[in-house]
């Protein structure tokens, strides 16, 4: 194990953070004596004190148990949770999505206060910078009383394009503040593009597990969708998508190749490359959904779709709802050589978004704060969902399995043959309980045992406690 000694207020959860991954992959299995405080400080290079509040936090969490006068081991209640494979779909063929009733009931967990949050994918208040924006808030409408109360351009705020645009060329996007029209969060740069694309009756492609609020959109645009299998481990299937657009006549395509919700899963680069010219080839145009792409655990930025994207066809969306503040929903399209449609529908459907709000996320971006906060939310968000995959180990029923993404917030989650998600859904919600059950993720009924997760909540013993309830609920 190599941690790097530069951050000591946090050199304890990355001790931590190293025995959790070994103990969850198998390395150190029930029973394993663990190697004592001295030999650890000695081996990482670090204070006895930190090993020992390391150990501290594993034993809290239930991994490992200290035995008197013969030190740490893993727990013999623990057991290694196997990761989902990929689903089987039924029918390639059309299907009218009809969830629609109870993606809404689903989304009655959004807000809601009086229900533990692992249904909802948001990070906690606390990790991101809501004190630094309220100050920027308070002094761009100082500064700017008459800007704030005006209507913005239909495009959006030029100086925060500008700084998406120099964002972009990490993911390797190279969008220009030109080439950007400003939304309300995420799912509007997505309506924006279906409807520049699409007309009622028109098929279109889609991943399966899918994102339920995809779904609805498709649903009331009076679409049709076909769905191809997301594979946990390694996202969409290049041969797949060539052989759906040879057979049927595809309108468009809507992919969240970054740790798409809700399986986490992640399209490596080249199988990105290879979708972006099938598509072209076949002047499939392709909505790609990017909202996640910032909370990545690895070393780099995923790339997007958009960064192979020769042609225009590609329409990228994203937001800041993930990363900096879900409330100010602020989003953006880039919608390529659709730009002159988008905009018109933009102007037709609520003209411009609210200006302050962009005014002050531009603002945040300029003065250099968000590279900043991004490492730390990154680091929180891979702790959490460690700790829930961890816990979810311990607490559900033998024959469960838990995806383990490289990015994102939430976990996918394979009940046992026979359990029914939407049964634990309304169980879990009768106990203060929220989650989203699998079924809402697709068209057909593929994924009736299945649950979805968030681990956006700050760990706690609250979480942890809820956690072990779901698992409970799952047995019985």
């Amino acid at each position: 194990m190599n941690l790097d000694s530069s951050d000591s207020q946090y050199r304890y959860k990355k001790v931590e953070q190293e025995l959790s991954k070994h103990i969850e992959a198998g390395d150190l299995v029930p029973g394993d004596k663990l190697p004592s405080l001295r030999q650890m400080s000695k081996t990482l290079k670090v204070s006895i004190s930190t090993v020992s509040h390391a150990y501290e936090e594993l034993e809290k969490r239930g991994l490992i148990e200290s035995r008197p006068r013969s030190g740490y081991y893993v727990r013999s209640e623990f057991r290694t949770i196997p990761t989902p494979q990929i689903t089987t779909i039924q029918k390639l063929e059309p299907h009218l999505v009809t969830k629609n009733k109870l993606i809404r009931t689903a989304l009655e967990t959004v807000g809601n206060k009086n229900l533990l949050p692992l249904g909802v994918v948001c990070p906690n208040a606390e990790l991101l910078p809501t004190r630094q924006l309220s100050k920027i808030m308070t002094s761009v409408i100082r500064d700017n009383p008459y800007d704030t109360a005006s209507y913005e351009m239909i495009p959006g705020n030029l100086d925060l394009r500008r700084q998406i645009a120099f964002r972009s060329v990490d993911c390797g996007s190279n969008v220009t503040a030109g080439e950007l029209v400003i939304t309300t969060g995420a799912m509007e740069a997505l309506y924006i593009s279906l409807r520049t694309l699409t007309r009622p009756g028109d098929l279109v492609l889609i991943q399966s597990p899918s994102y339920y609020c995809f779904l609805q959109l498709v649903e009331n645009l009076g679409l049709r969708a076909i769905e191809i299998p997301s594979c946990p481990d390694k996202g969409i299937n290049p041969d797949r998508v060539a052989e759906i657009v040879r057979t049927f006549d595809i309108k468009a395509c809507i992919f969240s190749p970054n740790f798409n919700n809700p399986d986490g899963s992640l399209t490596s680069n080249d199988r990105k490359r290879k979708i972006v010219k099938i598509l072209a080839d076949h002047k499939v145009p392709l909505v790609e959904d990017d909202v996640y792409g910032e909370i990545y655990f690895g070393d780099s930025r995923p790339r997007t779709f958009k960064s192979y994207d020769r042609s225009g066809g590609v329409l990228l969306c994203s937001s800041f709802s993930k990363t900096i503040a879900p409330g100010y929903r602020v989003g953006w399209l880039a919608p390529g050589r659709y730009l002159e449609k988008a905009l018109e529908i933009k102007a037709t459907t609520n003209v411009s978004c609210v200006a302050v709000t962009q005014m002050a996320i531009a603002r945040y971006l300029r003065e250099t704060l968000y590279d900043r906060h991004l490492k730390k939310l990154r680091a929180a968000m891979k702790d959490q969902m460690q700790k829930m995959r961890a816990e979810i180990g311990l607490a559900f029923p033998e024959g469960s399995k838990v995806t383990s993404p490289k990015g994102g917030s939430v976990l996918w989650v394979e009940l046992p043959e026979g359990k029914d998600g939407v049964e634990l859904f309304f169980k879990a919600r009768e106990e203060g309980i929220g989650i989203v059950p699998g079924t809402v993720f697709s068209p057909q009924d593929v994924f009736s045992n299945y649950i979805r997760l968030s681990s956006g909540a700050l760990w706690s013993a609250e979480i942890q406690a809820g956690v072990r309830r779901l698992g409970e609920l799952a047995a019985q």
